[in-house]
């Protein structure tokens, strides 16, 4: 009788098991697709986008070295510093976008979209010294005359783009937050189709070198504007956008707070590859060490774009299901995204390893930098696994509005940490680029870390209730007057 009791336990047991492990299975596919809904056409815009401008400085780079090193320094140092900016700047909008669709405020959406327009655009207008007056400011640094004025000349050339940025950001934003960021992915698609063979066409069928290399990024870039545009305003987009309002121009200040906060989160992060690009023009053949680290960066960057497909996955499942009210599924979902994000990264890690030595011949044919990406290929390697880590968390903490925190964490990780022992190393030990790239491996390795065990101590439940206080604070009904809450607007 003792052993038939035992035996049924025994089967419970196992059947329990059985559909404990089939509930989960069931749950991480259901929080699989989810993601990938998000996740996929992000990755597909984001590397068709970033693509471009890889495919640009690859015609650049077979039209002349110094153009190339001209145009990596503009590229990785004033552009990543005001995309940096805008990008931060413009994950205001993924917060609060995300968020209300969560909560069902389809309405404010709209709003905030234009809130954000405006608010990048007055950022944007004053960032543009930077490219105006490039030329001067790298000669200040002590960059080589010859690439400094070429990258004065490129400049220009960028104005067009970063008010792209404005709009091309704030919009992929606003339609991944409600899930239809698949257009997005369409419209990036075609822009990296029409971009090849109109380069081709500029540069080599007319003659127009570096001048046509531009015209056709600007050209691409600004296709995409008008298409997104035409999309969220033909009536694609009927719940959540009612047209231009003058409810846009009111809470600005908490939208710039919020703006802010994330802009200088997103900036120490972008800024930081910057900064190790602008020691390299210091090393010794500085034309070679600019142009080997930035087509590393820039092959690491594109790969990065597959990661802020995820980021962007985890802004919006984080965001949304915050807005529902749901602790226990945001911290399951934060499980999902890290597992899927690192099989990924340990499969592009293995590519580096592999084609690490004839990468740098798909941007330029000088046998100097050729060697020298080579070099550098195991350092690409370790960044791209990080790549796969760091920036699902940071997208944890935009879906929660936790920006100033992560700002806290780059500026110790990054700044003091990373910097100081790449210039130890590059400089000191003399180890050049390679010392540079592994203090950046370092600040990178301790600000994942730090967003690990952030993460793992964040109270979901005390988030769910922050984020139902922020979205009542600035709710405003259709009709566009603004909800009254204790007395305040």
């Amino acid at each position: 009788m003792a052993a038939d009791n035992y035996g049924l336990r025994e089967g419970l047991i196992k059947s329990d098991s059985k559909e404990s492990s089939s509930h989960l299975r069931g749950r991480v596919f259901e929080e699989s697709n989810k993601i990938w809904k998000v996740a996929l056409p992000g990755i597909i815009a984001r590397v068709s986008s970033f693509g471009t401008i890889i495919v640009t400085q690859s015609f650049i780079g077979h039209v002349s070295s110094v153009d190339l090193a001209g145009y990596a320094l503009v590229q990785t140092l004033t552009i990543r510093f005001i995309n940096g900016v805008l990008i931060g700047m413009s994950s205001a909008t993924e917060t609060l976008c995300g968020q209300a669709y969560g909560a069902g405020q389809y309405h404010m959406m709209g709003i905030y979209l234009q809130r954000s327009w405006i608010v990048d655009l007055l950022t944007c207008t004053l960032l543009l010294p930077l490219l105006v007056f490039s030329g001067h400011i790298f000669n200040f640094l002590g960059e080589e005359p010859a690439v400094a004025l070429s990258a004065a000349y490129v400049s220009w050339w960028f104005i067009p783009m970063v008010y792209y940025f404005v709009f091309g950001l704030t919009m992929q934003m606003y339609l991944q937050a409600q899930q239809k960021n698949g257009i997005v992915a369409w419209i990036s698609l075609s822009q990296f189709v029409v971009h090849i063979p109109l380069s081709w066409l500029f540069v080599y069928r007319l003659g127009w070198g570096v001048d046509g290399a531009m015209a056709a990024l600007c050209i691409s870039s600004w296709l995409t504007v008008f298409a997104e545009l035409g999309y969220v305003m033909g009536g694609w987009c009927p719940q959540t956008w009612a047209g231009f309002s003058v409810a846009a121009f009111r809470d600005l200040l908490p939208v710039i707070k919020l703006s802010v906060s994330s802009g200088i989160m997103v900036c120490l992060e972008l800024w930081y590859n910057s900064v190790l690009v602008l020691l390299a023009g210091y090393m010794n053949n500085a034309e070679v060490s600019i142009s080997a680290f930035s087509i590393c960066l820039n092959i690491n960057g594109w790969e990065f774009m597959i990661c802020l497909g995820f980021l962007g996955a985890a802004c919006v499942r984080i965001a949304n299901e915050l807005g529902r009210g749901d602790a226990k599924a945001t911290r399951f979902s934060i499980k999902v995204l890290l597992t899927t994000s690192i099989v990924i990264g340990v499969i592009f890690t293995a590519v580096c390893f592999v084609f690490g030595n004839s990468i740098g011949y798909l941007f330029t044919n000088d046998v100097k930098v050729v060697k020298a990406v080579s070099d550098l290929s195991i350092l690409l390697a370790v960044s791209v696994l990080l790549n796969s880590i760091y920036p699902v968390l940071s997208g944890v903490a935009v879906g929660a509005g936790l920006q100033g925190t992560v700002a806290v964490i780059n500026l110790c990780c990054y700044y003091l940490i990373g910097i100081p022992i790449g210039a130890v190393l590059g400089y000191l030990a003399n180890l050049q680029v390679q010392g540079i790239w592994i203090g950046m491996n370092i600040g990178i390795f301790a600000q994942t870390l730090a967003l690990s065990y952030m993460a793992w101590k964040t109270d979901w439940d005390r988030q769910v209730l922050l984020a139902a206080l922020r979205l009542q604070r600035w709710y405003q009904n259709s009709s566009g007057e603004q909800q009254i809450n204790n007395g305040e607007a």
